[in-house]
């Protein structure tokens, strides 16, 4: 079984605004990361399926004054499967914690998009020494993870070929846009050669195992032990959500907000759950803004 996609392939594309392609060794196996800037380390959590294209059009502008690392996690839009990891929510936490520690980061700040979200909290739930800053834009929270909506990505996961009968089906991109894939993640359709990178790897029976595991490894008792420990998280945290976004309401952000010492929320406007790809000019203002506000209580 191959493990690994080819480089010319279509689904193995990023832009190259990332920075450079970086094969991070690690115990549970390969993860690929992208690395741009120099400065204080920002890490950057992509949820499930998509990969770190997702930060393609903030990353630019941050990287001129930190150093930018993009992770793409084993969420069913990767390049090198990991058959070997554990990829329940705990364990994708493991990899973030691991490869900030193969590229020497930490304390770095962690920004997190919907599942990756959820994942960013769980990193700071396990080694909040690693984390000066958290930033979390709209993503899953206590009982939210994942959303209720997305109910029959787990259904499929679980129904024999309904995997493969999904990853078909997203090769149109007419269905890309319906709200059952992208179409409620974004105001307008992804650019094709992004969506490509997102729905194609998928494709590969070896991601397919990866990502059915994924998805069965999302579970809200994770987010809900999380947030037990967010009172003792006294570092700034800010919380750059979409306004009235549909699968993450505002009132996670406001109860974040609430449980967090030192939270603030920013609400970016004009975007759903994807604020990177519908609003990147204003989330990196938001992002940029809480850096500069807060480089004096990093220790780094």
């Amino acid at each position: 079984m191959t493990n690994t996609i080819s480089p010319e392939s279509p689904a193995a594309w990023r832009d190259p605004a990332l920075g450079t392609r970086r094969q991070l060794t690690l115990p549970q196996g390969t993860l690929t990361v992208f690395d741009s800037g120099s400065g204080d380390p920002v890490v950057f959590v992509h949820g499930l399926l998509v990969n770190a294209n997702l930060w393609r059009k903030v990353i630019p502008s941050l990287s001129r004054e930190y150093r930018c690392v993009a992770i793409d996690l084993p969420f069913g839009s990767h390049t090198t499967a990991m058959p070997d990891a554990d990829l329940t929510a705990p364990g994708l936490a493991q990899l973030v914690i691991a490869a900030i520690g193969k590229l020497d980061l930490g304390p770095v700040t962690l920004v997190g998009n919907d599942s990756g979200g959820a994942v960013s909290q769980l990193v700071v739930d396990a080694r909040p020494d690693l984390v000066a800053r958290l930033i979390l834009t709209s993503c899953d929270a206590y009982e939210n993870f994942p959303p209720p909506f997305f109910n029959f990505v787990g259904l499929a996961a679980r129904t024999p070929g309904g995997l493969t009968s999904l990853a078909l089906s997203m090769r149109l991109r007419a269905v890309r846009r319906l709200p059952i894939a992208y179409g409620w993640l974004t105001r307008g359709p992804l650019d094709r050669a992004v969506g490509d990178s997102y729905v194609l790897p998928v494709s590969t029976k070896a991601i397919r195992e990866d990502v059915r595991r994924a998805i069965g490894g999302l579970d809200s008792k994770y987010t809900l032990a999380a947030a037990k420990t967010f009172a003792d998280f006294h570092k700034p945290v800010l919380l750059a959500w979409s306004a009235g976004d549909r699968f993450f309401p505002d009132r996670y952000a406001e109860r974040l907000a609430a449980d967090f010492p030192d939270a603030r929320i920013e609400w970016i406007h004009d975007s759903r759950t994807f604020s990177p790809e519908d609003q990147p000019a204003q989330l990196a203002t938001a992002i940029t803004t809480f850096l500069d506000a807060t480089r004096a209580e990093s220790p780094r």
